[in-house]
């Protein structure tokens, strides 16, 4: 019986935007959406016919927002179409759940594997030790285990293969296909294979091949693709640093509802995407980006578009691979079309979604004094020209112009700010006010009259 591989498909460089942007005609826009809903939401012929008393398209990409928690609109607007055009799996997106359709699992909890081969780009006891932490990623967190064996054949096949390696699922060079496995079964059942044109790594470069083996592990353990993003089981690549890697909690709930809880007497657990509607929601740092807010919050962020009432939350290393985690502050220099993101003593610079090269950079060359070790809150006026540094409970001030600290900072908040009396997380300028966030509360603050006009809650920006 002909099986279908789990086909993860992921690119060097993430795509951010809907291909040529505005550019494209609209009927280039539809042909480009018909084709990613016969693929991903099964179209297919009925394409052009009439259901439910509108065109199955519509229908179709209602579907597909609601997966994406886009606002369900069945319209090809701005941000449906730069999901659609984001690199992903080949697997046709289902409903949010995590198991894969049929509920297919091993009989057994222990279980086998074996490397048929190696890959070119790391040594074999590197390309081993991979391997075995990216069982121990599942194992770690239900009751399986899992054995490797040197000969015979294993319950978990793996090898590394370029183009068509006979399973009717080709790998099509460098940077896109990474992957596949197969769903728990006889024969190529529970099978992982990895391109070998890809570059294979232990860090940062080019693709981790733990990361990438623990994503194609889930699926040899029955699987499916996670809807949440920063789940180990999201469907595109991102990096994480292999050191530090905690298994989601999305991802240990598929896992255990399969095959159990873990046999340890202290349950597991590991970290859950943010919800945009958690009344204690509390933001890291806050940013405008060309029109657009920006919400950090942990190893995730919000963008908060103006035209469009819902907003999306995705992993900051899927759009930033080389960012960390955790930013602290940030701010747009609109004049120069830049974003500052201030992590410990490091900053970067975006334009647009890239980042410059050359950074990161210390915040010395802000004139910050070595005693300063981190960064609470930034924020540039773009009416005066200068940016405010907000630190525990004093804020320094920067002449953009002169490039340069003004003297006789830093000050302290209360002073300068009334209303704002507690350590600031966030802040970001909107139209003429100042908007600051001091845990699950924001302070709308009006420059011109120096005081607190609103309080309101920090996820008010959210239509909660």
């Amino acid at each position: 019986m002909k099986r279908f591989p789990f086909l993860l498909l992921l690119q060097a460089q993430f795509s951010h935007a809907f291909p040529a942007g505005s550019k494209m005609q609209e009927k280039e826009k539809l042909t480009f959406a018909v084709n990613y809903l016969e693929r991903f939401y099964d179209l297919g012929n009925m394409k052009w016919k009439f259901v439910k008393g509108g065109d199955a398209v519509v229908e179709k990409i209602e579907e597909m927002q609601e997966f994406f928690g886009l606002e369900v609109t069945g319209e090809l607007d701005e941000a449906t179409l730069d999901v659609m055009a984001r690199p992903r799996c080949g697997v046709p997106d289902m409903a949010p759940f995590e198991i894969t359709p049929g509920n297919p699992k091993w009989k057994s909890n222990a279980l086998t594997y074996r490397i048929l081969n190696y890959t070119s780009d790391l040594s074999q006891a590197d390309t081993d030790d991979a391997f075995k932490r990216a069982f121990q990623v599942w194992s770690n967190v239900s009751s399986l285990t899992f054995t490797k064996i040197n000969e015979g054949e294993a319950d978990i096949m793996i090898y590394f293969a370029r183009g068509d390696h006979g399973d009717n699922s080709p790998f099509d060079g460098p940077n896109h296909i990474l992957a596949h496995a197969f769903q728990p079964g006889r024969g190529i059942g529970g099978d992982a294979h990895f391109d070998e044109d890809e570059t294979w790594t232990k860090d940062s470069r080019g693709y981790n091949l733990f990361l990438v083996a623990a994503h194609e592990f889930g699926h040899s353990l029955g699987l499916a693709h996670s809807s949440e993003p920063g789940a180990l089981m999201f469907p595109t690549y991102a990096y994480s640093d292999p050191e530090t890697f905690s298994l989601p909690q999305d991802d240990i709930n598929g896992i255990q509802s399969i095959y159990g809880s873990s046999p340890n007497p202290v349950q597991p657990t590991g970290p859950s995407a943010p919800k945009a509607c958690d009344p204690r929601l509390t933001f890291d740092a806050i940013t405008t980006l060309r029109g657009e807010i920006i919400f950090f919050k942990d190893k995730y962020f919000w963008r908060k578009h103006p035209q469009i009432p819902s907003v999306e939350l995705n992993s900051i290393s899927l759009f930033w691979p080389k960012l960390p985690e955790g930013i602290q502050a940030a701010f747009e220099d609109k004049e120069k079309d830049v974003v500052f993101l201030f992590k410990d003593r490091q900053y970067w610079a975006l334009n647009g979604y890239e980042i410059l090269p050359g950074y990161p950079k210390d915040i010395s060359l802000f004139g910050f004094p070595r005693t300063i070790r981190k960064i609470d809150a930034a924020v540039s006026d773009s009416r005066t020209g200068k940016t405010y540094f907000f630190v525990d409970h004093q804020y320094w001030r920067y002449d953009d112009q002169r490039k340069s600290m003004e003297e006789g900072y830093p000050k302290l908040i209360e002073n300068d700010f009334l209303g704002i009396e507690n350590q600031v997380d966030a802040v970001f300028q909107g139209n003429r006010y100042f908007y600051f966030f001091t845990g699950p509360e924001q302070y709308v603050f009006d420059p011109y009259s120096r005081r607190t006009i609103a309080i309101r809650r920090s996820n008010s920006w959210f239509n909660c």
